[in-house]
């Protein structure tokens, strides 16, 4: 990567907009409000939302733009979700719905949104690089480039074919740094390859790696009394090379305030951190789970129509991080077509589809008490 880079200049922690607090169904504005004044306070620029995050473009709208409408002093990152377009003119009228919701002149980063697998294709078939290569030559957004899911073969295809891509976010924690399906480190390493600046996703894994509860987290505690289990991840993922930014999808208050306290005193990894980091993720990888393969065999002839791999891994990590706001950010997503954990009728149909012999019916009796509320 050469000596200045895009992003280089960038705040490291970035305010993701998918995670914002709630008061019942409706967004909590006072609460957010006060998070995008202590971040900017502290001097922190870069925000990040996305056009299938159901009102999040227009409470970033609401609660920075309106209230601070000099956009030099700010980067603001959206993204085009190709499953919604058959065409051209269905991402125009996407990149136009983002724009009306926002109410603001430019982009300063735009992101085909969730690459991998299919989607790879899709975006190739749809000529959506040559449309937001479009946008850029119109002054509508500053840099292009691409949230990926998927392998560092598919990356490393994606790069060759459009070197001109300006930067990738990707998924990248302790925990997926060198697991089999994520694979965060080779991941991360085909974008070094190909230079280009990596903005980071899920450094504390929806949440899961800030919990206090955890085995791993005990052992952060006896190192630094004072440190979070948050800050240990986000100083791991900081830790790291050719960053544009590290995005933490903040749900409350305290929560921007403990990573505002992390990257203002930036501690870099020692060795003895490092090797703590490391036993840690051990740790977690041998909290016994459920061991669900998500074969979906049990799904099809459910009267009820649950979800049952979802809430079997919901409930692996409920055992894994041992944090019950994991299980209410996640549950109404994973119900919401189709039964819920109380709905089962312990017909067990579903566990003489199960290759893994899981009793089904009991995790879900298990699960229950804990999210039907």
């Amino acid at each position: 990567m050469s000596e200045k880079y895009l992003g280089e200049s960038i705040p490291k922690l970035g305010f993701g907009y998918m995670r914002l607090p709630r008061k019942g169904d409706a967004f909590d504005t006072e609460q957010i409000n006060r998070m995008v004044d202590t971040y900017l306070e502290n001097g922190f620029t870069y925000f990040d939302t996305a056009y299938v995050y159901q009102g999040s473009e227009e409470a970033l709208r609401d609660s920075l733009i309106k209230r601070y409408p000099d956009r030099a002093k700010y980067q603001i990152a959206s993204k085009l979700n190709l499953m919604f377009c058959k065409d051209k003119q269905g991402m125009e009228d996407e990149f136009n719905e983002t724009m009306r919701r926002l109410d603001t002149p430019y982009l300063d980063f735009y992101l085909l949104h969730g690459l991998g697998g299919p989607s790879i294709q899709t975006a190739e078939d749809l000529g959506a690089w040559d449309y937001v290569k479009g946008l850029k030559a119109a002054g509508k957004i500053k840099h292009y480039g691409l949230s990926f899911h998927g392998t560092p073969e598919d990356l490393d295809g994606i790069f060759t074919k459009h070197p001109d891509a300006e930067f990738v976010q990707i998924q990248l924690n302790y925990l997926d740094w060198d697991s089999e399906d994520v694979q965060s480190r080779k991941v991360y390493e085909v974008a070094r390859k190909h230079n280009i600046p990596v903005t980071i996703m899920e450094p504390l894994k929806g949440g899961k790696l800030a919990s206090e509860s955890t085995p791993a987290a005990a052992d952060f505690k006896k190192a630094d009394p004072d440190a979070s289990a948050a800050s240990w991840a986000l100083r791991f993922v900081a830790d790291l090379e050719g960053l544009v930014t590290i995005l933490s999808g903040m749900s409350t208050y305290e929560q921007l305030a403990d990573n505002v306290k992390t990257f203002k005193n930036l501690k870099p990894l020692s060795d003895a951190d490092r090797a703590l980091i490391a036993k840690a993720a051990e740790t977690l990888r041998a909290i016994p789970g459920i061991p669900c393969t998500n074969c979906r065999y049990c799904v099809e002839n459910c009267p009820q129509k649950i979800n049952i791999p979802a809430l079997m891994g919901l409930y692996t990590d409920y055992l894994v991080y041992n944090s019950p706001d994991i299980l209410a950010h996640s549950y109404g997503f994973m119900t919401g077509q189709g039964g819920k954990a109380k709905d089962c009728i312990q017909c067990r149909v579903c566990e003489g589809h199960c290759p893994q012999h899981i009793e089904i019916s009991e995790v879900l009796a298990k699960l229950s008490p804990l999210v039907d509320r």
